[in-house]
C-alpha cells in the first residue's frame, strides 16, 4: 500500500473482537489419534479402484451443480476485490477540450475522486465482510464437492452391487432350471409329487422375475450415475461384471480413530465460521454509521486557451475539496441497522453451533455403525456357509431317499436369500466408508 494511503487508512476498528465459539456438542469426541494422521489422506488415495477413481474425476469435471458452485466462488472473489479496492484512493487522468464564441479551453490533469478516510473502520470492515463471504462461498463449494464425490462413489457401488445381484439371479435361474428339468423327469417316473414339481417351477419363475427386475434396476442405476457425471458413463469405467463388492482395496480402510479437531475442519463448519466472521465485521460497519464520514476529492493539472501553452509555466491548476458527513437525525435507522447486525451475528453463532452438532452426530452415527459391521459381515458369511452346507446335505439326503423335495427347496431359498443379504451387507460396509469420508471432511487435505 502506498505511504499516503497508509497514512489515510483507518485509525479505529469498531467491530467487536471475534472469539471462536466453544463447540456446542454433548461431550468431546474421545478417540485416539492414529500414527498416520487422517488429515493427510487424499481423495486420490482413498479410492483405490482405478475405474471408480476415474469416474469420480469425470464427475468433478462435468457435474453442472458443482460448476455453478465454482462460478459462485469466482463471482464472490470478484465482489471481494471490488470492495477491497475502495480501501485505496482511485486516481484517474482527465483531458478536456471545448470551443465556443468566447474562445478555446484546454485542460489536462489527474484527480482523486471521493476517497473516504477510514477513520472508524467502515471501509475495512466492509472489505473484511466481503472476504469472509468469499471464503464461506468457497467452503460451500468444497462441501458440495465432497457430497458429489460421495454420491458418485455410492451410485457406482450401487450399480456394481445390482450387477452382482443380476448375475446371481441369472446363475440361480440357470441352476433352478436344471433342477426343474430333473424334477420333471422324476415326476414322470412317479418319484416326486405334483406339489414338489409345482414348487420347483415357482422357484424358477421367482429367479426369472429377479433377473428382469435387476435388469431394470441396473439401467436406472446407470441413469442416476450419468446424471451425477454430467456425461455418459464410458464402458471402460463401468463396474466389471465379473467383480463383486468383496474385492479388497476398492475403498481403503479409514483409521480407527480421528482427532476431534477434524470436526472443525469440515467445509460446512468452516462455512458457518466464515459467515459468523462476516456478521461480526458488519457490526463494525453499522457502528461506524454513527460517526462522521470524511471524503477527499482533489485534482491537479494544467489549463490553457491554446494547445501550445497547455504545458507552459504558469498554466497549472489544482483543487482540493474535502467533504464531511455527520448523521444528526435518521429516525432511528442507524440504531435499527446496528440491532439487525447484532441479531445477524447471534443467528450466525446459532448456525455455527448447529453445524458443529450436526457434524458430531453424523460422525458418531457413522462410527457406531462401523463398530458392528465387521461382526455383521462375519455372521453373514457364516450364515452363507451354513446355508450352502444345508443345501448340500438336503440334496444328498433327497437323492438317498431319506427326505422329501420340500427340504431341498427350502434350502435353495435360504441359500439364495443369504447370498442376496451378503451383497446388501457388503454394499452397506462400503457405504459406511463413504459416509466416514464425507462426515470427516472429505479429501482430508483440501
Amino acid at each position: 500500500m502506498p505511504i499516503g494511503a497508509a497514512l489515510l487508512s483507518g485509525c479505529v476498528n469498531l467491530a467487536p473482537l471475534h472469539q471462536q465459539p466453544v463447540p456446542a456438542i454433548p461431550q468431546p469426541v474421545r478417540v485416539a489419534v492414529p500414527a498416520d494422521n487422517p488429515a493427510e489422506v487424499r481423495r486420490q488415495d482413498f479410492f483405490t479402484d482405478p475405474r471408480l477413481r476415474a469416474t469420480v474425476e469425470l464427475a468433478l469435471a462435468n457435474n453442472r451443480d458443482l460448476r455453478v458452485s465454482t462460478l459462485n466462488v469466482r463471482r464472490a472473489r470478484a465482489q471481494y476485490r471490488i470492495q477491497d479496492a475502495s480501501r485505496l484512493p482511485g486516481v484517474s487522468a482527465t483531458a478536456n477540450a471545448s470551443r465556443s464564441n468566447l474562445g478555446t479551453s484546454l485542460s489536462a490533469g489527474v484527480g482523486l475522486s471521493a476517497f473516504e478516510l477510514d477513520l472508524f473502520g467502515r471501509v475495512s470492515n466492509l472489505s473484511e465482510a466481503a472476504l469472509q463471504s468469499y471464503l464461506a462461498t468457497d467452503a460451500g463449494r468444497r462441501s458440495a464437492e465432497i457430497s458429489l464425490v460421495a454420491e458418485v462413489a455410492n451410485a457406482w457401488l450401487t450399480l456394481a452391487a445390482d450387477l452382482e445381484r443380476q448375475r446371481l439371479a441369472a446363475q440361480t435361474m440357470a441352476t433352478r432350471r436344471s433342477s426343474l428339468a430333473l424334477d420333471q423327469r422324476r415326476h414322470a417316473l412317479g418319484a416326486i409329487t405334483g406339489l414338489a414339481l409345482a414348487q420347483s417351477q415357482s422357484l424358477v419363475e421367482s429367479a426369472r422375475l429377479d433377473v428382469a427386475r435387476y435388469a431394470t434396476q441396473v439401467e436406472q442405476d446407470r441413469n442416476a450415475l450419468e446424471l451425477l457425471l454430467g456425461a455418459a458413463l464410458p464402458a471402460d469405467l463401468a463396474p466389471a461384471s465379473e467383480q463383486n463388492l468383496s474385492e479388497p482395496g476398492r475403498l481403503v480402510e479409514l483409521p480407527a480413530g480421528v482427532p476431534a479437531e477434524l470436526l472443525q475442519r469440515r467445509p460446512d463448519v468452516l462455512q458457518a465460521e466464515h459467515q459468523l466472521r462476516a456478521s461480526v465485521a458488519q457490526i463494525g460497519v453499522a457502528r461506524a454509521a454513527f460517526f462522521p464520514r470524511i471524503s477527499l476529492t482533489a485534482s491537479a493539472g494544467t489549463a490553457s486557451n491554446e494547445l501550445s501553452g497547455l504545458f507552459k509555466s504558469g498554466s497549472g491548476s489544482w483543487s482540493f475539496g474535502p467533504s464531511l458527513s455527520l448523521p444528526l437525525f435518521d429516525g432511528g435507522a442507524n440504531a435499527a441497522a446496528l440491532d439487525s447486525a447484532r441479531l445477524d451475528r447471534d443467528i450466525a453463532i446459532a448456525q455455527y453451533d448447529k453445524a458443529i452438532q450436526t457434524a458430531f452426530r453424523e460422525v458418531a452415527d457413522a462410527l457406531s455403525e462401523r463398530a458392528t459391521l465387521a461382526e455383521r459381515l462375519a455372521a453373514q458369511r457364516a450364515l452363507l456357509a451354513s446355508s450352502e452346507r444345508q443345501l448340500m446335505l438336503a440334496d444328498a439326503l433327497h437323492r438317498a431317499g431319506s427326505t422329501g423335495m420340500l427340504e431341498v427347496l427350502d434350502a435353495q431359498r435360504s441359500l439364495y436369500a443369504a447370498q442376496q443379504a451378503l451383497i446388501d451387507l457388503r454394499l452397506t460396509e462400503q457405504g459406511n466408508r463413504l459416509a466416514l469420508y464425507k462426515v470427516l471432511g472429505g479429501g482430508w487435505n483440501p
